[in-house]
């Protein structure tokens, strides 16, 4: 069998072209201009809710789009500027840039360029499992919390005044009330604006009704006919420059680092998070496989991409890639040709989107991040488990108080403290035979369980590290002394112990020599034959013998009983 061709496997959207047909080309043309009808709004308007200007909203969606179709495995996913990001985005570019537009899109497009190196490195590294290491609880906390942000962001927008000076959410929220309550808002803004977001919602459950888009031409239409950026005083987009996006490697001074570093492994986090599980969901759609190493490398390549050609971070789009989807998109094809009509438009129609007002595109985004908030699964979470929807809570609150990225990095603290505390502190059981059941169980759970005489037999949930192993010795030491019988052995019933490391074993050893010494046999049960190859290096398993380890609970207990008779 002839090797893959290595440029295939780098390329693998040379490989979803197998077979490509006339068909296909002809249904992937129309997705792709329907999509257009999309992207070019939702691109404006998340560039802006980032805190650049909206031409960079669309570099970002032009080239990445290129870049995802050859290196991409999925066949469908669309990528492009996301709302979910936004929040990431304006925490770094607000501070840094100064209100400088030139300065902001060159720290938006260094926050690209490490969030596309970082996912490169880690596709490389097959490390494409990190983000199942955030529960769900803990996303929906933090997504809930950038939802939040962004709303905050853009209600002014929406209203037709500005907040002075810079804060978390709850600065926003108060800064919002306080203009509300003064009369600062704009009468004509908030028609706009909240009629905008009216026909959003109105609209987007009507199957094959772009709401996004009978929203903003609408409101474009309406300030156009009644001129209503001279008479009203109504902000509009303006005129686009003219042109396609040239390369360019963003400069920036040493003292912003820092903050890039940190932005950029924020929306490689966030950004692959939301790819991985989107990515996952319209494989199963299209019974077709996608790794997730390469999904890292085709997100960071398509982050390069917008970096180096003057874009801002991107992500998969969970508003776009459906509409790709209910349009007859077969392939990347579509999203190729979403971008040359983009393309095309910047060379021959950049005034086209001149009257867009800015409170439309506030609406866009507003309606967007709402569709982020998740509350019915959270529901659920609190009828089946309270402690896990505070940590959902605790994380939102996260976001809410200390800003989008902080509020990540307390996310990603509070997963790993989830995940050691169910390994520091596992459940842990003393087992017997119950009359009636097969096997052996919790005495806690079936108190009439006969016990074996001499023996104890005791279960440790979780594998055995240095952040338990003295909880282990201890907790087994207990369970000796509580016995009604003089114990002569104790077999650790070892099948959900997966692994153990140097201090375990180091315990494990002090342990074996302290029972020893009070005529005490120490064995094992069931332990699984990789566990067992590490306690050989160890040399434990030398020290132990071979007869300490048993097949199964049910031969430990026969052995311990023969030796008895």
């Amino acid at each position: 069998m002839s090797s893959p061709n290595p440029l295939v496997r780098w390329l693998p959207g040379l490989r979803n072209l197998e077979g490509y047909d006339l068909s296909t080309f002809r249904h992937d043309v129309v997705a792709g201009l329907v999509l257009t009808t999309m992207l070019v709004p939702v691109g404006i308007a998340y560039a802006q809710a980032s805190g650049v200007p909206g031409i960079y909203g669309l570099y970002a969606t032009i080239v990445p789009l290129l870049a995802y179709a050859l290196f991409g495995p999925s066949r469908i996913l669309v990528l492009g500027p996301d709302s979910a990001l936004a929040a990431l985005i304006l925490a770094v570019v607000l501070p840094l840039s100064g209100g400088d537009p030139m300065r902001a899109i060159a720290v938006a497009s260094a926050m690209a360029v490490v969030s596309g190196l970082v996912s490169i490195a880690a596709g490389l590294a097959k490390l494409g499992f990190v983000t199942e290491l955030l529960s769900k609880p803990i996303r929906y906390g933090y997504m809930n919390g950038i939802a939040l942000t962004v709303i905050l962001s853009q209600v002014p927008k929406l209203l037709g005044f500005s907040i002075e000076g810079e804060g978390g959410p709850l600065y926003q929220a108060w800064a919002i009330v306080q203009g509300v309550v003064a009369g600062q808002w704009h009468a004509v803004t908030v028609m706009i604006g909240l009629g905008s977001l009216a026909a959003i919602f109105a609209l987007k459950h009507i199957p094959r009704v772009p709401a996004v888009l009978v929203a903003v031409v609408g409101a474009t239409l309406a300030a156009a006919f009644f001129d209503l950026a001279e008479r009203a005083n109504l902000a509009v987009l303006g005129a686009l420059p003219q042109g396609l996006p040239l390369p360019s490697v963003p400069l920036i001074g040493l003292q912003d680092i820092q903050p890039i570093l940190l932005g950029g492994l924020a929306v490689a986090l966030v950004s692959f998070a939301d790819t991985s599980v989107l990515s996952r969901v319209y494989a199963a759609k299209t019974r077709s496989k996608v790794d997730p190493n390469q999904e890292m490398v085709g997100l960071g390549a398509a982050n390069l991409a917008a970096g180096f050609f003057q874009g801002i971070p991107i992500s998969s789009s969970a508003s776009r890639t459906p509409v790709a989807e209910a349009a007859g998109s077969r392939t990347q094809v579509t999203g190729v040709v979403g971008a040359l009509a983009i393309a095309l438009l910047l060379v021959a129609a950049p005034d086209l989107l001149h009257d867009l007002p800015s409170a439309a595109l506030a609406a866009v985004v507003i309606a967007s991040a709402m569709g982020l908030i998740e509350i019915r699964d959270l529901r659920r979470i609190y009828r089946i488990q309270q402690w896990e929807f505070w940590l959902s809570m605790t994380c939102l609150v996260g976001v809410a108080v200390f800003g989008a990225i902080p509020g990540i990095g307390i996310a990603v603290v509070i997963a790993v403290l989830e995940f050691l505390w169910d390994g520091w502190r596992p459940h842990f059981a003393v087992l017997g035979q119950p009359d009636g059941v097969h096997g052996f169980h919790d005495i806690k759970r079936y108190p009439d369980a006969r016990l074996v005489a001499g023996l104890v037999i005791f279960r440790w949930d979780a594998p055995l590290f240095f952040a338990n192993a003295e909880l282990f010795r201890d907790r087994l030491m207990d369970a000796l002394r509580a016995s009604p019988t003089p114990v002569r052995r104790v077999v650790v019933a070892a099948e959900p112990v997966t692994s153990v490391d140097v201090t375990a074993a180091d315990i494990l050893t002090e342990l074996h020599e302290s029972l020893q010494a009070e005529g005490i046999e120490l064995c094992f049960a069931e332990m699984k034959d990789p566990v067992k190859d590490k306690l050989k290096r160890f040399g434990l398993f030398a020290r132990l013998g071979p007869q300490a380890f048993f097949a199964t609970v049910e031969e430990a207990v026969a052995t311990h009983e023969r030796g008895r008779a």
